[in-house]
């Protein structure tokens, strides 16, 4: 048997061994769905490999309104797989598998109650009907609290082939019972006019395709990167690659090269929730927002990644696994893409007195993957740079959710797409889980801001600037927002080592993508995701704290539970097991050009040592060879 980090992906065979011994208890009934499995990182980390890992799934039994929380441990080399117990979670609340909205979709496009609707509207053929099952917390009807539900929104197709996101069903919206598969009502707002202009996006849709010249890239040495299991190490850098069924691609144990010695900066690194309200009074649209991760699951929306297509070079591929909704193992092959990208200059100086002239080239590590989320695609991009910087990009493309507009309508809170097609405002907020390790575990935060010297005698000519630094003492100060009218940013500082200045070393914190919620104080939208009223928080490390909105947030009490309940402990930062939490976000105002789908989108965020060295890391990176000389090339200079 091949002895597992504990920080490595759930396999398929452990899935398997798992989910059998879950299906043989009796409680669980006949047509038993599951929700994710991931390993129990608490406790895994403690382990020596070979020992078994702990795991942790849910299942519910939708014909009994029950759920549990199901912890066990893997095969190991003295150790057959087990199961340690059972812990009972409030049925409504369990996230959607994807082979549950696929049961909602056909079950609801099926019931005559729609049907009936539908052929109002001209739609007879319900086989070209979509249905997608949304998550409905906080607006459940008061006399169906207690069930498990959902609602829907409708879409239709002209062919098997089209694109049914274009073509919203504008005024209707079933409320769907989730364990029964039936309609419990059905909200018919009136008729509107469907739209009657292509959305399809494919090649040659809109005319001839442009012409391009070939772009490759060639790395005749193969990748600069070595790579033994889950294990990556490249330019100084060492990594694990993780994956979970909540969270898709993690980051485990990043750490930089300094002499003998491997420096930690970060235990953890992952996208933990995405939150997208949508801003918009429409009776089929009001009830949009949803916490994409906890409602649904990343790691089942993750895509096959394609050479050439979505990576480009000398790659490495992971594949990647998951619990489907019956139980079974999957496999999202290529799920996760790792390569080398050249990123132009990374430092250069030309000696104008002597004529000297010194470059280098930079070249980045990304570690990447996808999730496609019905219409919306991410992408979801980790990168290391030479100078000891990481960054996150998130990518957003595909398809806007549109709704349906009445002939002469113009829309109130959105903007026109196409013919009786428009775009609600919306935002996208993505709540990025940190646990820290910048030169060893116990950490600090500070945030640091720029002021005007006020004393003239310090300040005789008006132009000193100092830079405040503030020490962010406990979980309660710990709720914080970007400024950038005073260059605030943050450092995560060690405190238990100093650089040769007598500073702690340290890492900087810059976020430069954040937004405010534009809701009303009090509102659905604004009560369900407190988190996205600030831009970075942090708290003490905690085991059971592990999901920003709280461990099962599907139709869960508003604003009660994640990390707002949690800093209310108060606990002490300061040389603490430090976890961070930036909100990146983004406003999105569509603009015309985003239809029929949408150009790429760039936010994120930066994490650069800041004290961490004692100057430039970079300085040995050699020198590239021009290109294209008839000597074969020379040292740029």
């Amino acid at each position: 048997m091949t002895s597992r980090n504990w920080t490595d992906p759930v396999t398929p065979a452990e899935i398997d061994e798992i989910s059998a011994l879950v299906r043989a208890d009796e409680r669980i009934g006949e047509r038993p769905r599951f929700w994710g499995i991931a390993v129990e990182e608490s406790l895994g980390r403690a382990l020596a490999p070979g020992q078994g890992r702990p795991v942790r799934l849910v299942v519910m039994n939708p014909d009994a309104h029950a759920a549990w929380e199901v912890t066990g441990w893997t095969s190991g080399i003295d150790r057959d797989a087990s199961l340690s117990g059972w812990t009972p979670v409030d049925a409504k609340r369990p996230g959607v598998s994807s082979d549950e909205a696929r049961m909602v979709a056909v079950a609801a496009r099926n019931s005559p109650i729609l049907k009936e609707a539908l052929a109002k509207r001209g739609i007879h053929d319900t086989s070209l009907v979509w249905v997608d099952p949304e998550s409905i917390t906080g607006f459940e009807p008061e006399d169906l609290a207690d069930r498990r539900l959902s609602w829907g929104t409708v879409w239709h197709r002209l062919t098997a082939d089209d694109n049914g996101y274009a073509r919203p069903v504008a005024g209707l919206v079933p409320i769907i019972d989730l364990e029964t598969l039936e309609i419990v009502r059905l909200e018919d707002h009136g008729v509107i006019p469907l739209a009657a202009e292509t959305g399809n996006y494919r090649s040659g849709t809109w005319g001839p395709d442009r012409t391009v010249a070939p772009l490759e890239i060639v790395q005749p040495e193969g990748p600069g990167f070595e790579v033994d299991g889950h294990l990556v190490s490249w330019q100084g850098w060492q990594f694990r690659i993780g994956f979970t069924h909540r969270e898709g691609l993690v980051l485990h144990d990043i750490g930089y090269q300094d002499g003998d010695t491997v420096r930690p900066v970060l235990r953890r690194a992952a996208i933990n929730e995405m939150y997208v309200p949508y801003l918009d009074a429409d009776p089929t649209a009001y009830r949009k927002n949803f916490f994409d991760w906890g409602e649904y699951g990343a790691g089942p929306l993750t895509a096959s990644l394609e050479l050439g297509c979505d990576c480009l070079g000398e790659i490495r591929y992971f594949d990647a696994h998951f619990i489907d909704g019956y139980g079974a193992a999957k496999t999202i092959v290529n799920g996760i893409c790792l390569h080398e990208e050249d990123d132009s200059i990374l430092w250069k100086h030309v000696n104008t007195r002597t004529g000297e002239s010194e470059v280098r080239r930079q070249r980045r590590l990304v570690i990447s993957s996808f999730a496609t989320v019905a219409n919306y695609d991410y992408g979801f991009y980790w990168t290391l740079y030479q100078d000891g910087a990481i960054e996150l990009e998130v990518k957003l493309t595909g398809i806007l959710s549109v709704s349906g507009i009445d002939d002469g309508d113009e829309p109130a809170f959105g903007r026109m797409v196409a013919p009786n097609v428009q775009a609600p405002t919306h935002q996208h907020y993505f709540a990025v889980r940190m646990d820290t390790a910048v030169d060893g575990p116990r950490n600090r935060l500070v945030q640091v801001h720029a002021e005007i010297e006020d004393d003239e005698t310090l300040n005789p000519y008006g132009n000193a600037v100092k830079m405040v630094s503030t020490t962010i003492a406990s979980e309660r100060e710990a709720a914080l927002v970007n400024d950038p009218s005073r260059a605030v940013h943050w450092r995560i500082e060690s405190t238990e080592r100093t650089n040769r200045y007598g500073d702690s070393t340290s890492y900087r914190l810059v976020l430069p993508n954040t937004t405010r919620l534009f809701a009303r104080p009090g509102s659905v939208v604004e009560r369900k995701a407190p988190f996205v009223a600030k831009h970075l928080w942090a708290t003490a490390y905690d085991p059971a704290e592990r999901f920003i909105a709280g461990e099962y947030p599907n139709q869960a009490p508003l604003g009660e539970e994640g990390i707002t309940a949690w800093q209310q402990a108060d606990r002490p930062l300061d040389g603490a097991e430090l976890v961070v939490w930036p909100i990146v976000g983004v406003h999105h105002y569509v603009r015309p050009e985003d239809w029929p789908i949408m150009p790429i989108q760039h936010i994120g965020l930066r994490l650069e040592p800041d004290g961490f060295f004692d100057r430039n890391p970079a300085l040995d990176v050699p020198p590239s060879r021009a290109a294209h000389v008839v000597d074969g090339g020379h040292a740029c200079h």
